[in-house]
């Protein structure tokens, strides 16, 4: 397994500095990660990255962790404390893209933040002590790309779709080529059918609960799935074929307002007034996601990050599946966009899909020391 370079102690601790000035608890999570549970939250794209550990005697199939935001919900959760802000400090592994040279083991630092606090002011908060982070190595070549997948869904329900393609359309969004068979009209599998009794009651469930009911017909069948497919890789297909046969297709004119609003890149708060114009039938809580937006931004001016170097893309988005809001990237012009030095986002969904009974703000960031060390060739 190939490892990183170091990087000088001195360097290591400027770039860990900000991160630890946020007052978070240091915690440690177990490096082996339930591979299964890993998949149901990254997505099955994530499968080729990751280094599967043979579970043997029929135990759970493991994983060696490919990031930290999952197993330290689960840990936090475990604990039964309401709120938490912690700081994690270790290894994280990913099997390298094919051709490529990239690091299999590297170090990543990171913030993960379980509070009720105001998720605008966290936002800006979370984003400020990542730049910093990110700056503390030494690159004078970094910029900020930022997205929010809760804009997209505001934009969505301004079109006063029907609810079951409003929602279809909103599940696209994380998943390119679902997206384009929406915008094209395609459906390249089969021909759409009738909706099973199944796939009609999956359709009106959280995804957890479809994935629970799933397994559970399967164990009392005895089934057990071909194909490599995971249980919410199932769920969501027989959800999408559906909601496509009982819901219908945009229209041309509707299809071509997603494709403007996928494709505004810019200055943010020009990118905001343009997502405006934007707007459907019932543009209220479009005008309501893009105040917010401004607030959000004004918030991080105040902070010192600096507007003009940042970008707002509406089509931003990140591999892992778990982000349901606001989300960005530190990036280096020398590293490129596939090599983020910084990352983070919203996941105020996270804690309820593992089970949680209460719900509360999540946030957090990561941050690549030997990415954002400027002497560093990685």
């Amino acid at each position: 397994m190939r490892l990183e370079r170091s990087i000088p102690a001195e360097a290591l601790d400027a770039i860990r500095a900000p991160l630890t000035a946020y007052s978070p608890t240091p915690i440690d999570v177990p490096v082996l990660q339930p591979l299964g549970l890993i998949l149901d939250f990254a997505g099955e794209a994530m499968r080729s990255r990751l280094f599967a550990v043979s579970a043997g005697d029929g135990g759970e199939e493991t994983c060696l962790r490919p990031d930290f935001t999952v197993a330290v919900a689960r840990q936090h959760l475990g604990s039964g404390a309401q709120a938490g802000r912690y700081y994690y400090d270790g290894k994280a592994f990913r099997v390298a893209p094919r051709g490529s040279d990239r690091a299999e083991e590297f170090l990543q630092i990171g913030i993960e933040a379980f509070e009720g606090s105001d998720p605008i002011v966290a936002d800006a908060e979370i984003t400020a002590m990542t730049w910093r982070s990110a700056s503390a190595g030494g690159r004078d070549d970094l910029s900020i790309v930022i997205g929010d997948i809760s804009l997209f869904s505001a934009f969505v329900d301004s079109l006063a779709l029907p609810n079951m393609l409003a929602a279809r359309l909103k599940r696209a969004f994380a998943h390119p080529r679902l997206m384009k068979r929406e915008l094209d009209g395609e459906d390249t599998e089969l021909p759409l059918a009738e909706p099973s009794r199944l796939a009609f009651m999956l359709t009106q469930m959280p995804e957890n609960e479809a994935v629970e009911v799933l397994q559970e017909l399967w164990a009392l069948a005895g089934i057990e799935p071909v194909g490599g497919r995971r249980p919410a890789e199932i769920a969501l297909r027989l959800v999408e074929r559906s909601q496509r046969a009982m819901a219908g297709r945009l229209s041309p004119e509707q299809a071509d307002r997603v494709r403007a609003y996928l494709a505004v890149s810019g200055h943010p708060f020009q990118v905001l007034e343009e997502i405006r114009a934007l707007a459907g039938r019932s543009p209220r809580p479009l005008e309501r996601a893009t105040a917010a937006w401004n607030a959000r931004l004004d918030r991080m001016r105040d902070l010192d990050v600096p507007l003009d170097r940042m970008t707002l893309s509406a089509a931003f988005g990140r591999s892992f599946g778990y982000y349901d809001g606001f989300l960005f990237e530190v990036r280096s012009a020398a590293l490129g966009d596939e090599r983020p030095v910084a990352a983070g986002g919203r996941y105020d969904g996270l804690l309820a899909r593992l089970g949680a009974e209460t719900r509360t703000g999540a946030v957090g960031c990561m941050v690549r020391p030997a990415r954002a060390y400027a002497g560093d060739g990685e």
